[in-house]
């Protein structure tokens, strides 16, 4: 005769305690989502009113305090992990951070309520102090997340009773209510946030006007057409994006403003419609980032209509001695650009159009400088607001003191576009194509060289500006195998581009891009 063990039951205090610690959990959970999403609604409204010039809701404020102290590496291995989605990821990784903690703090609520609502209001704290930190920042903008604050408070220490006896009492609806209140919020605030209706319509405007300035022709045999390599003028929605601005600056362009300052003999402030009355000009114009990896995406053409700088400097007469001209983006960002680059005969621009359309909000709305033949960190501000002419002894861009050079000068550099790395290619003639740039001197020629054969010379696409990229195709008779590609490219001035391969940091990468396909 044999006999069964009744199942192992847990017992009734212990399924008490693990339902009031996960109820514990969510309501600091739920606390941080109501912090998050009243204060996310209030900095909208108060950015909506025109009552701040800061970043008051501390999600984006915390993210950008962050970014402030990141050393180059970091930054670098964050681009080179999401690319042009890198302010995405540093902000689901604020949230996660900030849902952990408020997880914790919760948990800790069950037995140590005071303790809890004491780290509660230090997460308040760390959120306000990095409000105050950003570029702008008022005692106004610390009020939505003191209310914000005041509310997780409020909802935590009404909960953490409820938490110590979940078996008695249900608080079910309350968290739901409370997270569908935090989370509607949110929603609400990230959408007014993320649209100003004064600055849309402020840019549609623009669209209407007509655009100035000499037409660029882009010459014929400009763009090769081989079928997947990069068109030679890139649309705006495919242009590449790297900037600190966590939260987009909408700007309208009755009230903005751009001020020359520093070492001149007269100090100018310039603004919408006066800049609109200035003689325009169009250039082809490529722009590329520091952070660009060999090979990398971080680089577009496209067609930039302005206002030659120079002009603007002429008329507010550069003192001697000054030999740096510090720019100051509406989001407090500043880069410091050689004053002889935006002095001389090339066309460095203050920009109002991008291939033919008012500038995109992501790319400067509505003015920002183009500086043909220096890396975006220390040329091509967006919605810029000042100019302070003065000397690099004197000032240093944003990115200078974080390990970055002071000047930035395009190295020379190709890329394959097609076939990429890792393809299968049938035997025969194969078309290797891509572009080669090296701003403000122009490229003469690309070679290709396959395995380690001997270095063949590519055919060159017309070229069109020494400040625009250059196409080039090479006719490979490919074999079947395994093979490795590499490209290099000699500019005007006879440099060849560097086969030594350095990181981004601090100056930009060198080295060969090199690709290996398979032939069958």
């Amino acid at each position: 005769m044999t006999s069964t063990s009744p199942a192992h039951t847990a017992a009734p205090h212990e399924s008490g305690r693990s339902g009031a610690g996960r109820v514990a959990a969510a309501n600091g959970l739920v606390a941080g989502l109501l912090t998050v999403g009243l204060a996310t609604l209030l900095a909208a409204l108060l950015h909506q009113g025109g009552a701040t010039s800061g970043e008051p809701a501390p999600v984006a404020a915390v993210s950008g305090a962050f970014v402030d102290r990141t050393p180059a590496w970091l930054k670098d291995l964050a681009i080179s992990v999401f690319g042009t989605n890198d302010k995405r990821a540093l902000l689901v990784g604020v949230a996660v951070v900030l849902a952990a903690c408020c997880v914790l703090v919760g948990v800790l609520a069950q037995k140590r309520p005071a303790w809890a609502l004491s780290a509660f209001a230090l997460l308040g704290v760390v959120g306000a102090a990095a409000v105050l930190s950003r570029p702008g920042a008022s005692v106004t903008d610390l009020v939505p997340t003191v209310v914000g604050t005041g509310l997780g408070l409020w909802f935590l220490h009404h909960g953490s009773g409820e938490a110590t006896t979940a078996a008695a009492a249900n608080p079910a609806r309350r968290l739901l209510l409370g997270a569908a209140a935090g989370g509607s919020a949110a929603y609400v605030g990230g959408w007014l946030g993320g649209d100003s209706a004064a600055a849309t319509a402020s840019r549609d405007a623009a669209a209407r006007e007509a655009a100035r300035g000499t037409p660029v022709q882009v010459p014929a045999g400009a763009d090769l057409g081989v079928p997947g390599t990069t068109p030679f003028v890139v649309p705006n929605s495919d242009f590449y994006r790297i900037d600190t601005a966590i939260v987009v600056p909408r700007l309208t362009a009755a009230d903005w403003r751009l001020k020359v300052t520093g070492l001149v003999e007269r100090e100018i402030e310039l603004d919408w419609v006066t800049l609109q009355d200035k003689p325009m000009r169009e250039a082809l114009v490529t722009l590329a980032c520091v952070s660009n990896e060999v090979g990398g995406d971080l680089i577009g053409n496209a067609v930039w209509t302005g206002w030659p700088v120079r002009e603007l400097l002429a008329l507010a007469g550069p003192r001697a001695g000054a030999d740096m001209v510090l720019q100051t983006s509406a989001d407090g960002w500043t880069c410091g650009t050689p004053l002889a680059a935006l002095a001389d005969d090339r066309n460095a621009l203050l920009a109002v159009r991008m291939n033919g359309e008012p500038l995109p909000f992501e790319h400067g709305f509505p003015v920002r400088l183009v500086v043909p033949g220096l890396y975006g960190y220390v040329s091509a501000c967006k919605w810029v607001t000042e100019l302070k002419v003065t000397t690099f002894a004197a000032d240093v861009g944003y990115w200078t003191p974080r390990g970055w050079s002071a000047e930035g000068p395009v190295k020379t550099s190709s890329r394959i576009d097609v076939p990429r790395t890792g393809a299968v290619v049938n035997a025969g003639r194969v078309a290797v194509a891509g572009v080669a740039w090296a701003q403000h001197r122009g490229i003469t020629a690309v070679e290709v060289q396959v395995d380690d054969g001997a270095w063949k010379a590519a055919r060159l696409a017309t070229d069109a500006s020494i400040d625009a990229w250059r196409q080039w195709v090479f006719e490979w008779e490919a074999q079947p195998g395994s093979h490795t590609l590499r490209v290099r490219a000699t500019d005007a001035d006879g440099r060849l581009q560097s086969a030594a391969e350095r990181p981004p940091a601090p100056d930009g990468a060198e080295g060969l891009h090199t690709v290996t396909v398979r032939v069958e």
